[in-house]
């Protein structure tokens, strides 16, 4: 074992031990036995084992650590320690900017035990409740955890949206110097507005396509390398790009085939042909089959909808007219009540707002307790009377317990227009107690909406496990609506499942879950994977006009 692996081993102990509150005189003796080790002009295998203790800085507890880790390459003292802590914990270590202090403050007094947790929780702007905690540290955390998950080469469709559009502009800007009549379009993932992005492709058509060749290797914004079939590049944060320079001839065939999954190409070309084809409605209309969205083209059941004509119209963002489940200073969100309405009703034209701040079991979240209950309510009416013809709907986002119930009394939960019911709590169940809790809730003749079904945090947490079939066909029965939550970390209902949902006749809902003013452009992430789900606006909850969701809400409550 090398004296680097020996040091990281030495700090990592030293670390959880200060997450454990253990001694502090001995914390600061392993930790500078870390530094010392690190430094060692030679290496600590080729040394004498009766001699380690000699070294300046090392007595014999920490020499005993050492042989431990040379003769069986672990540490038991790390193993253990390792077992009382959170796996997600431990890998809070490895950020960079954040020690042992603040995380112990994240772990033990906000209850946060994830990277993803603490990405989330950066969104919601809740650190800068804890002690020590800032603005500025909080952001920091943010981009911190952001260069780490992009570590891995995967990124959420909406970190990269800025970056490709920006790319596109460019390359446009640059393809026109050398054919001002170059096609370009997006392809792949990002045309298909995937949740998780591997792979940005772009395809270009061009006469010229020697010259583009030859000139794009140039290409400034990118280092771009050829390859047999594309020219890719690979950007400092770790995002994979690929360019495909095609005849022009020839690029509506080339974009449809790099745009669908390979399923769904080779289906639709096997009825098809090979073209040519003047655009993708003619490769279709050659197939016998509906012109299908590119969010569609999965290979789920889209072709055989097309072949009836069947395929939905689907929802389009302009077809939102309010926005539910939101969270105002009531609990923890960053803006008051009247300025998360004013800027739904001025600022993107909507008719209503959902207000869900979080219920009284969410005391991390400044949860509203009965009397905080009613005095929102008073300021909902007043703030309608100031605001009508808008309307701000009294909500809640009610934390479904560990055995199902909802946190407030039925005395409680009638006064409110409509409930949403979410787990924030216990995540760990097996698919059958987490199944059985979610129908318990949905059951509760007081919800409305079932909130981020699975708790699911993209590239971070996996959901936790339920019988999707089984929660579906309670919502069918007892008329609870399935949210979209349209935060680009959650998106969750997964929309894989959404096809299922409608055909049983439960309605979606797309819900920024916002915590801010800015929060509420989040539903254009939701509008994005309600659309690879099949949603129409008809069959989505916040489409409905103020009238009809007023009607909405009076016939559920009653």
């Amino acid at each position: 074992m090398e004296n680097k692996t020996i040091a990281r081993t030495l700090r990592l102990l030293s670390q959880l031990m200060e997450l454990h509150e253990e001694n502090p005189f001995k914390i600061k003796s392993v930790a500078n036995a870390y530094f010392k080790v690190d430094k060692l002009p030679f290496s600590l295998k080729d040394k004498p084992l009766d001699e380690i203790d000699k070294i300046e800085g090392i007595g014999k507890g920490l020499a005993s650590k050492i042989i431990e880790l040379l003769q069986t390459g672990e540490l038991k003292e790390l193993n253990d320690i390792i077992a009382q802590t959170p796996e997600g914990v431990v890998e809070m270590l490895g950020i960079k900017g954040i020690g042992p202090k603040k995380i112990f403050i994240i772990w033990r007094t906000l209850g946060i035990e994830s990277i993803g947790e603490l990405y989330y929780a950066c969104n919601e702007n809740r650190l800068i409740e804890a002690k020590g905690f800032g603005l500025k540290t909080q952001e920091e955390i943010k981009n911190a955890i952001e260069f780490k998950l992009a570590a891995n080469g995967r990124f959420l469709y909406a970190q990269v949206e800025g970056f490709a559009k920006t790319l596109f502009t460019q390359l446009s800007d640059w393809t026109v110097g050398i054919d001002a009549n170059a096609l370009l379009g997006f392809a792949g993932q990002y045309r298909r507005a995937c949740e998780i992005i591997d792979e940005l492709e772009i395809v270009i058509g061009t006469d010229n396509i020697e010259s583009i060749k030859q000139t794009l290797p140039a290409f400034e914004p990118l280092s771009l390398i050829e390859t047999e079939n594309a020219f890719i590049a690979t950007t400092e944060a770790g995002f994979r790009i690929k360019i495909h320079a095609v005849e022009k001839s020839a690029f509506y065939l080339h974009w449809f085939k790099f745009t669908g999954n390979s399923e769904h190409v080779e289906k639709v070309l096997s009825l098809a042909g090979e073209g040519p084809f003047a655009d993708e409605t003619e490769i279709y209309s050659k197939a016998g089959l509906a012109f299908i969205a590119p969010e569609l083209r999965e290979d789920f059941d889209e072709i055989e909808l097309a072949k009836a004509n069947k395929l939905p119209t689907l929802i389009q963002y302009e077809d939102l007219k309010g926005s539910l489940h939101n969270h105002s200073t009531w609990s923890d969100g960053v803006h008051t009540l009247e300025q998360m309405a004013l800027y739904c009703k001025e600022n993107l034209n909507l008719q209503y707002l959902g207000i869900c701040d979080h219920s009284k079991t969410a005391v991390y979240a400044k949860g509203l307790n009965e009397q905080r209950v009613f005095a929102q309510h008073q300021e909902i009416d007043e703030l309608n009377k100031k605001l009508a013809p808008f309307k701000i709907f009294k909500g809640i986002e009610s934390d479904i317990l560990s055995d199902g119930s909802l946190d407030y009394a039925d005395d409680i939960l009638k006064t409110f227009d409509f409930v949403v019911a979410s787990v924030h709590s216990n995540l760990r169940m097996d698919e059958a107690k987490a199944t059985a809790r979610l129908l318990k809730a949905i059951e509760n003749p007081y919800t409305t909406i079932l909130g981020h079904p699975t708790g699911r945090l993209l590239l971070s947490r996996a959901g936790y496990p339920i019988d999707y079939k089984k929660i579906i066909d309670a919502c069918a029965a007892n008329k609870v609506v399935i949210e979209i939550n349209a935060n680009p970390l959650r998106l969750d209902l997964d929309w894989r499942w959404h096809r299922y949902a409608l055909e049983k006749g439960v309605l979606l809902s797309v819900n920024p879950d916002a915590h801010r003013t800015e929060g509420f452009h989040d539903m254009h992430y939701g509008i994005l994977v309600a659309r690879k789900g099949g949603l129409s606006a008809d069959k989505c909850l916040n489409a409905f006009s103020l009238e009809e969701i007023t009607t909405y809400f009076e016939s559920k409550k009653g």
